[in-house]
């Protein structure tokens, strides 16, 4: 009768496996405990706002952060109308990806031979803004990936869009609708008109060079641009 040979395990080994079991099981635990406690609480600082703080900082410049948090019942409703027609048109239909948007993006960008195109949508963008850093890394964007699933599991379109609106980057050291309706128009979120809402979506793409209190002619043709597609963006309905 042959012999079985007994396969002693390493300690060392069961015991990183079991330090690797603690360490996933408490990521998955405590990201959905985050996400499910920012489905009902204000989001008031984001990474994004001290990584600013601490670039300031090191330059030697005065540090600036204006941001208050508003329920999106006191923004107006044509700043998502807007955002949704320069960012993301299909927010209130996808499920976190427009993959019609990112097969579009690849094809510009092969055509063009090079990176140019993106087609983040606005749960992507919400994702990375709350709880993510500025980066390219594949690690970033898997990371991006799990919490737009994520958020998009557990918020409803409306909170996704309340949050995005209160947290993005509007201006240098400017952070949502209520910070850059005061600083660069003079009023409250709520009595932003048609035409700021659409400069002030004009500025999405990079909030740090488009400046909506000092518009340049190039900002001033994508608002025209953004207006005229708002008449085709379906917006949320109006609570009774």
């Amino acid at each position: 009768m042959p012999l079985t040979p007994v396969l002693s395990s390493n300690p060392m080994i069961s015991f990183i496996k079991k330090i690797i079991r603690y360490i996933v099981v408490g990521f998955f635990v405590s990201t959905l405990l985050a996400v499910v406690a920012y489905r009902f609480l204000p989001v008031y600082f984001t990474p994004l706002m001290f990584i600013r703080l601490f670039d300031q900082h090191k330059a030697g410049e005065e540090l600036k952060m204006h941001h208050k948090w508003v329920s999106i019942e006191k923004i107006s409703p044509s700043l998502p109308t807007a955002v949704m027609a320069s960012e993301d048109a299909r927010f209130l239909s996808h499920h976190g990806f427009d993959f019609q948007a990112i097969e579009t993006a690849a094809k510009r960008n092969i055509k063009e031979g090079k990176k140019k195109y993106g087609a983040s949508t606005i749960s992507q963008q919400t994702a990375k803004n709350v709880f993510l850093w500025p980066g390219r890394s594949w690690l970033r964007k898997g990371l991006e990936f799990y919490f737009t699933a994520l958020i998009e599991l557990v918020w409803d379109k409306e909170r996704i869009m309340e949050v995005y609106l209160n947290s993005i980057e509007m201006g240098n050291g400017i952070y949502g609708a209520q910070a850059v309706a005061r600083d660069n128009f003079g009023v409250d979120a709520k009595d932003l008109s048609d035409r700021q809402c659409a400069l002030i979506a004009a500025t999405l793409p990079n909030p740090r060079k488009f400046d909506s209190k000092n518009p340049s002619s190039y900002m001033f043709k994508r608002q025209r641009w953004i207006l005229a597609n708002m008449k085709f963006v379906k917006g949320f309905k109006k609570k009774k």
